[in-house]
Order: C-alpha cells, then structure tokens, then sequence
C-alpha cells in the first residue's frame, strides 16, 4: 500500500474495524445484570452502539471511491451496520450465559440507519466537514 492508502485506511476503515472489535469483545463476555428500573435498556444500548457504527461505516464509505453516490453509500452502511449486527447476535448465541435476540438485531438495524441518518444530516448542516 502507498502511503497515501495507509494514511486513508487509518484515517477512515480503521476507526471501523476498530469499533466492530470492541463490539466483538464486548459480546464475548457474559450478558450484564440487568439494570433495575430501566426498562428495555439493552435495546437503547443496541440501539446508540449501532447508530456508532453506522456513522462511522457512513464516514467510510463518503470517503472512499464511491464518492457521491448517496443511495448507494446510504444503503451500503445501513446494510454493513446492521449485517455486523445480525453476525454479533449469531455470535453471541455460542457465548456461555448469552443469547443471539432478533429483536436485538432489529435494534442494531435500526441504530444503523439512526447513525447514517444523523451524519447525513450533519453533512447537509454544515458542508464542510465532508472529508471528516
């Protein structure tokens, strides 16, 4: 790879990568203790966890040779957020104490969408700051 490559990996794929290992870890370990008196709080954490990713595969995708396909880079990270998500519940169904939950990826699904949403419209709101 250039230099120029590895500074575009490091720079926008590698925050990806890195946030899809933390989640992998964090799946790892038995589920935590459910939190008294918060209602469905797993599914908000699915659902802002998601919403992460998504943001970051949309940064990725805004900044690679797609470029300006806006349907095709929406649709794309939508997808690989929730697809990630899916695999995460998959995994988690092997790991002792915890269970995969299609609700869950649901969740990962629609946070997916919330975090592409949330940089689409940052991008609209302030034009700027595209290459971030």
């Amino acid at each position: 790879m250039t230099e120029k490559a590895n500074h575009h990996f490091f720079r926008y794929w590698f925050p990806v990568l890195l946030y899809c290992l933390v989640i992998f870890i964090q799946s790892s370990f038995p589920s935590p203790k459910e939190i008294p008196g918060v209602l469905n709080i797993d599914k908000l954490l699915h659902l802002a966890g998601y919403a992460v990713l998504g943001l970051l595969v949309m940064r990725g995708f805004r900044n690679s040779r797609l470029g300006n396909e806006d349907r095709l880079i929406i649709a794309a990270s939508i997808l690989f957020a929730g697809l990630y998500g899916v695999s995460d519940e998959l995994h988690q169904y092997y790991v002792p104490y915890r269970d995969g939950n299609i609700w869950d990826a649901m969740f990962d699904f629609v946070g997916g969408a919330l975090g592409v949403y949330v940089y689409w419209r940052l991008l609209e709101k302030y034009p700027k700051i595209k290459g971030v």
